[in-house]
């Protein structure tokens, strides 16, 4: 390869990079939090001590749609967790929890949230030391 070929290859990998991390730059700067309509949404978690197949899936989010509330729900079947939002106006996730208990024969328990988590700022699973954090935080207090 000749020297000017490869300062074109050179040329168009640093232009593309460039070009990207501005992209990245102004999607930070200019996206804002999603805001909903709905305020009172709250997200709770219950965890399953047995193993869930599709059919018990099926039976848990049918369950849990029936009850008052309840928004959507998400079953992650390796870990046995079932995720889902609710309502808080309407229903509290103790409630949500008795609810589906007795519509089921479940062996499982909610979650609670210790006080370390509850007190993070942040999504507890983003490390705040982290080089995206600082990097998205520090694009963020420069344009807002």
């Amino acid at each position: 390869m000749s020297i000017k070929k490869i300062k074109v290859l050179v040329g168009s990998v640093l232009g593309v990079v460039v070009l990207l991390f501005v992209v990245l730059v102004v999607h930070i700067a200019t996206a804002k939090p999603v805001v909903y309509d709905n305020a009172t949404l709250q997200i709770s978690r219950i965890d399953f001590e047995e193993a869930i197949d599709s059919a018990k899936a099926k039976e848990i989010h049918r369950n849990l749609k029936s009850i008052p509330g309840v928004k959507n729900d998400r079953i992650n079947m390796e870990k046995g967790v079932v995720v889902y939002f609710h309502d808080n106006k309407i229903t509290n996730s103790k409630r949500v929890y008795e609810q589906l208990m007795a519509k089921g024969n479940y062996k499982a328990k909610p979650f609670i949230i210790s006080n370390e988590l509850a007190q993070k700022k942040v999504c507890p699973v983003m490390a705040e030391d982290s080089f995206s954090f600082k990097f998205s935080r520090g694009i963020q207090r420069l344009f807002n």
